[in-house]
Order: structure tokens, then C-alpha cells, then sequence
């Protein structure tokens, strides 16, 4: 037993997208093998549990989005066998495994909708407004002229969860997984499954409706019944040793209808999307940390960052640069709450902008132009040719060999090195272990500069300025996201933290 219910309030997670992390076999594909074998290193980095992203049975027409047995591994992953034993060794390295949940669509190739079982998606004889979120009509006609919604690719039709049947399923799938030992779920489109009664039209709108995504509320998403099926969850979590969990991928209009996904009746957790996407100014980043706070003081419960995953491009890239991407996860592992580490973030990749349109295969690409694909790039392990890896399914550059984590291992001013330092002590500072309940108190601080203190005495600055700035602290520094100045002022793009 790994002890602590209450782990997952101030854990550092790391996502792990299984098809470009590691690979076992030699097939140019990750897969449970390749993850399993890369324990050690995740322990050294010092993260608390791993979240894999989809790997079950799937005909990859969205990366594994799209599912046609939830209770299975597609043999490009691997076996059954293979996942247990993964559990298995990562609890018994003390890291904790969060698997992925993907209720609101299933494959096409899944037996219900290969079987004609329509009853358990949503059909009609004629289509409405919707869009989908990929680009283009959230409709496909089938042979007999009735219609099916897919608010993502066509080979993903959304479940009728107004079917029990449905709800049923689900259920069950959760026991399979917790019988199997895992510790929780991100749950994909947390605020779908739940369409409004009649489908009704979004109306009038400027531009594509996945525009309007977070800022309004959709007939599609973010629907009040959403919230009888995590009341449904949650008994069913807190009925196995542990502390299960479920953090939601839930994109809404508010703090306030943000906060309804959360607490001790639905789930336990829902990323704070907001971080990710603020740009890299002091002001931005106080915006949305406050709004945040709120968020958590209004269910009780502790906020999650992020930086990355797989569905944005990868921070160095949308910040500019690899000192401001080191300066930002100072100051996002120094909030309080968890985070959540996308694989490759530690070796400081950037995005990969210039891949083939041929090789790439994210359906938004084909829809509507726009790829995932550069921050799903395998990624590098050895400085050789290749970086570990032979005929890999995505390209990798090869620059990227001076940025392997072979590479940056005996490098003490490494990127991989800085996030070994700073888990490190967010584990062991008094300030930061605790990371969920320690306060957060904003001291004054110049223009474009933010200065955070966590009791007891940790004093964390990020100068988002153009010029060095003199502080008028003192104490020792405990790291730096880069080096400081010799008459100690805090030169741009730089994160530090203090003793005081």
C-alpha cells in the first residue's frame, strides 16, 4: 500500500502519452513495455504518479481517442499482462498510475455502433447546427438517411447517455480498471456526454463554435445532468483502499460552474486550463492564479497546472523560448495544488512546427488545418542517431540529440536537472510539501515582476520584464531557472526561490 488518501492534493503527475514515450519492441511505436522500462528514470525525476494517456484497442483515428474495447490494450501497447505489470513496478517505486477515460465517444469500430445499436448514440432524421469541434458538421448520414452526431472526427459518434444501459457500462469499465489496481482517471470531455433536451441549435455566431469553447455555454457541453453521472462515480471511487481519484478536462464559462465538477460528492479535481494558455507576463500569470485560488476555495479542494499535454504546443515553443519555459515551471510548482508534467517537458522540448503534412495525423489537421502532432513528437533518450528509437511513427529532429535525456544527465545546469532539483524540494520544503494547504501571500513587487512567499519562508520571484531587476531580499537561494546576475539582480525571463 502507498499510504496517503489524500495524495493526488498536492501530487506532480506526469502524463505519459504512450505512443511517443518509449518503445519496447523496436516498431517505431511506444508502448507499455517502453513505459515499464522507463520507471527508474520517472522515479529519479521524483513524480508522484504517471497518467496514461489512451491505450486500449482503437483504430488510431484519433490517437486512441476513439476506442472500440475499454477493457483491453491494443497490441501496439501491448497485452493485459503488460498493464499489470506496470502497476505492479510503479507501486512498487512509490508512483502512483492515473489512466484515461474517454466517456462521451466511443470508436466506430466499438461492437455497439459496428452492431447497429443505435439506441446507445444519438441519431436523428435530420441535422441541427452543430459543429464539430475538429471542423465541419457534427453529422454524418448513414445508409438509411439518419444522421449521427460526433462532435469530434466522424469515426468518433458521441453515446447517448440518457441510455442506462450506457451508464451501466460505464460503471463497470470504472470496477475494471480499480479492480486492477489503478489510482484514478482523467476523464476526457468531463463536460459532454449531457446534450440538451431537444438538441437545439447554437444559432447566430461569428466564427466556429469551437471558438466559443470555455467562454459560453453550448447546448452540447456543460449540461446540469452531467453532474448526476459523477454522483454516480464517486461512491463507486471511494469504495476502493487508497485514495482513487478523478481530475476532469471540463472547458466552461466560469469559476463558478468550474467548481461544480468538483467535491466530495463528484470528482476530485479539474484542470486549471487558464495557466496553460496565459501568456508569459506577470499580470497575466497573477490573473489567472487568483482566479484559480478562488476556484478552489469555492469546493474546498485544491487547483491543478498545467503547462503542457497533448493537445497544445508545448511551452518553450508558445512562450518563447526555453529560459521563459524554465522560469514558468518555477512558478508553477511552487502553487499550491497539483501539477501535471507532459512527457518531454523535462528535457525542455520545444514544438515540432515543420513535419510533413503526409506524416501528420491528428484529425483536426485534416479537418480544419490545425495539428497536434508537433507536441506528440517521440520523445528523445540517447544522444545517438535515432535518440533511442528506430523508424519512430513521427520524426524525430535531429537536434533533439543535444537534448536527450542522455544528453542532459551529468549536466548539472540541464533542464532535466532543474526539474529533478525543484520536485526535490517541493517534496521536502516545509512550504511546498505540503503544497495543497501552504498559504500564498503576493509581497509588492516592480513592474512585469511577480514575488510569491509560501509559509514558511519561501520567496519565489519571476521577473517577465525586459531588464534585470535588484531585489531587496535576503536569504539563500535555493535554485534558479537561470543564473543570476553578480550583483544578484534577477536578469529577464528568470525564476528564483528563496529561503528566507
Amino acid at each position: 500500500m502507498l499510504g496517503n488518501d489524500d495524495w493526488w492534493r498536492d501530487a506532480v503527475v506526469y502524463q505519459v502519452y504512450p505512443r511517443s514515450f518509449a518503445d519496447a519492441n523496436g516498431d517505431g511505436m511506444g508502448d507499455l513495455e517502453g513505459v515499464h522500462s522507463r520507471l527508474d528514470y520517472l522515479a529519479d525525476l521524483g513524480v508522484d504518479a504517471i497518467w496514461l494517456s489512451p491505450f486500449y484497442t482503437s483504430p488510431m483515428a484519433d490517437g486512441g481517442y476513439d476506442v472500440a474495447d475499454y477493457r483491453d490494450v491494443d497490441p501496439m501497447f501491448g497485452t493485459l499482462a503488460d498493464f499489470d505489470a506496470l502497476v505492479a513496478d510503479a507501486h512498487a517505486k512509490g508512483i502512483r498510475v492515473i489512466v484515461d477515460l474517454v466517456p462521451n465517444h466511443s470508436s466506430d469500430e466499438h461492437p455497439w455502433f459496428k452492431a447497429g445499436l443505435r439506441d446507445r448514440y444519438i441519431f436523428r432524421d435530420q441535422p441541427n447546427d452543430w459543429e464539430s469541434i475538429f471542423g465541419g458538421p457534427a453529422w454524418t448520414q448513414v445508409e438509411d438517411g439518419q444522421w449521427y452526431l460526433h462532435l469530434f472526427a466522424p469515426e468518433q459518434p458521441d453515446l447517448n447517455w440518457d441510455n442506462p444501459e450506457v451508464r451501466a457500462e460505464f460503471r463497470d469499465v470504472l470496477r475494471f480498471w480499480l479492480d486492477r489496481g489503478v489510482d484514478g482517471f482523467r476523464v476526457d470531455v468531463a463536460h459532454g456526454m449531457i446534450k440538451a433536451a431537444g438538441l437545439p441549435d447554437v444559432g447566430p455566431k461569428d466564427g466556429p463554435q469551437a471558438q466559443m469553447l470555455g467562454d459560453e455555454q453550448l447546448p452540447y457541453f456543460d449540461q446540469d445532468g452531467v453532474h448526476d453521472i459523477y454522483r454516480e462515480w464517486r461512491p463507486i471511487l471511494d469504495s476502493y483502499p487508497g485514495g482513487r481519484m478523478a481530475v476532469a478536462e471540463a472547458w466552461v464559462s466560469s469559476p463558478e460552474r468550474l467548481a461544480r465538477y468538483v467535491g466530495p460528492d463528484e470528482l476530485h479535481q479539474a484542470f486549471n486550463f487558464d495557466f496553460m494558455m496565459a501568456d508569459f507576463h506577470a499580470k497575466s500569470f497573477r490573473t489567472v492564479i487568483e482566479k484559480a485560488l478562488r476556484e478552489a476555495e469555492l469546493v474546498g479542494a485544491p487547483t491543478t497546472w498545467v503547462l503542457s499535454n497533448h493537445d497544445k504546443p508545448r511551452h518553450v515553443t508558445r512562450h518563447g523560448g526555453l529560459a521563459r519555459a524554465r522560469a514558468a515551471t518555477l512558478l508553477m510548482l511552487a502553487l499550491p495544488g497539483s501539477a501535471y508534467l507532459y512527457n518531454g517537458e523535462e528535457l525542455g522540448l520545444p514544438e515540432v512546427l515543420d513535419l510533413p503534412d503526409e506524416l501528420r495525423q491528428d484529425p483536426a489537421f485534416l479537418r480544419r488545418g490545425e495539428s497536434r502532432d508537433g507536441c506528440r513528437v517521440p520523445i528523445p533518450w540517447t544522444a545517438a542517431p535515432g535518440c533511442g528509437w528506430r523508424d519512430p511513427w513521427l520524426p524525430i529532429p535531429q537536434e533533439w540529440t543535444a537534448l536527450s535525456a542522455e544528453a542532459q544527465e551529468d549536466d548539472p545546469d540541464s533542464t532535466l536537472n532543474l526539474y529533478r532539483a525543484a520536485l526535490r524540494l517541493r517534496k521536502e520544503h516545509p512550504a511546498l510539501g505540503g503544497a495543497s494547504s501552504g498559504t500564498l501571500t503576493w509581497l509588492d513587487s516592480p513592474k512585469d515582476v511577480l514575488i510569491i512567499e509560501r509559509d514558511p519562508g519561501l520567496v519565489v520571484v519571476l521577473n517577465t520584464g525586459e531588464e534585470p531587476v535588484r531585489l531587496d531580499l535576503a536569504g539563500e537561494v535555493l535554485l534558479s531557472s537561470g543564473p543570476l546576475a553578480a550583483d544578484g539582480s534577477l536578469p529577464p525571463d528568470t525564476a528564483v526561490w528563496f529561503q528566507r
